[in-house]
């Protein structure tokens, strides 16, 4: 989005990066790699960061339960306990007051444009009726890659969320045993350090097993 946008040399005084610092490097990678741009063309860029550390949300906040009963940390963000989107968008809402926002949700993402949006709210690629997938060989097209370890995360993950995100599907958590290891021991580390389970009540140590065994075959 950010590049047709500057192609087409929409309106654009300030672009905004919401770091969770837990982002895949491939990510930070790709920002830096952005920054030139946008120097080249007086665009602002602006880093957000959560009001509190998102390991330290996760992990040590005090968190008083549906029962009373206070326990430590939100544990893993995803599903119906999205705790770090809903900082993000505090955040960057806090940011942008009132100002016409882009935002990059591509025409084929029908139930997230679906939802009830703010008034300043502006949605180009669907309006240019870009899907994901067009978006993304459009990126990789002008030398955008998510590249980490010489692999485009890409052909590994539907998404490329926080690595930390437990809407990490099945097939995606396979390539990160197979290809990603260095993430897999972090979510492993993870769930050492809290007692909910990963996904569905499956834990990683559960995962691997089975993930172990399919190698094996």
């Amino acid at each position: 989005m950010l590049l047709l946008l500057i192609e087409k040399q929409y309106p654009l005084d300030e672009v905004v990066f919401f770091n969770t610092e837990m982002e895949f490097q491939g990510v930070y990678d790709t920002r830096d790699r952005a920054l030139p741009l946008l120097k080249k063309h007086d665009i602002t860029y602006t880093e957000l960061y959560p009001k509190d550390q998102f390991l330290w949300n996760m992990l040590d906040r005090p968190v008083t339960g549906k029962n009373g009963n206070v326990h430590k940390g939100y544990s893993w963000c995803g599903g119906p306990c999205r705790w770090g989107t809903t900082e993000k968008l505090r955040v960057l809402d806090a940011h942008c007051k009132d100002s016409f926002v882009y935002v990059g949700l591509a025409h084929d993402e029908r139930e997230r444009l679906g939802k009830n949006r703010a008034a300043n709210k502006i949605f180009p690629l669907a309006e240019w009726k870009i899907p994901e997938g067009q978006a993304l060989i459009h990126c990789y097209q002008r030398g955008y890659w998510w590249e980490e370890n010489g692999v485009c995360l890409y052909s590994l993950l539907d998404r490329v969320s926080c690595w930390c995100c437990s809407n990490k599907n099945l097939k995606e958590l396979r390539n990160y045993y197979n290809y990603l290891p260095y993430y897999w021991e972090k979510l492993k580390d993870l769930q050492s350090r809290t007692s909910r389970p990963f996904k569905r009540g499956v834990s990683l140590l559960e995962l691997e097993d089975r993930f172990r065994q399919e190698c094996s075959r």
